[in-house]
């Protein structure tokens, strides 16, 4: 499973079309083959922090996620409403059930 998380800081005058924008695509993503989980949370300390956490069954399901046109908008756009350039990590991860 390949799990991502990224962080975008939204200025002040854009914090609603940063949370606009991430729930269209979070409810976009998880139509997308692959997509286990995808999210998107408000940091209570800081709410102009906003926090994606996406599992994905492969590489190649992220791959695909990638390379959907939304996708790169929304990317785009994030960069636009944002402090500083959004963050994001890919980390591979074993299920390991109890």
């Amino acid at each position: 499973m390949i799990i991502v998380t990224g962080s975008v800081h939204a200025r002040s005058d854009t914090l609603d079309d940063v949370l606009r924008l991430a729930l269209e695509h979070v409810r976009r993503s998880r139509t997308e083959f692959g997509c286990l989980l995808h999210s998107v949370h408000q940091d209570v300390e800081d709410p102009f922090h906003v926090v994606f956490l996406e599992h994905w069954t492969d590489h190649h399901a992220l791959l695909a996620h990638f390379e959907v046109p939304e996708s790169r908008t929304f990317a785009r756009a994030m960069r636009d409403l944002a402090v500083v350039d959004p963050v994001i990590e890919i980390h591979e991860a074993e299920v390991v059930h109890f």
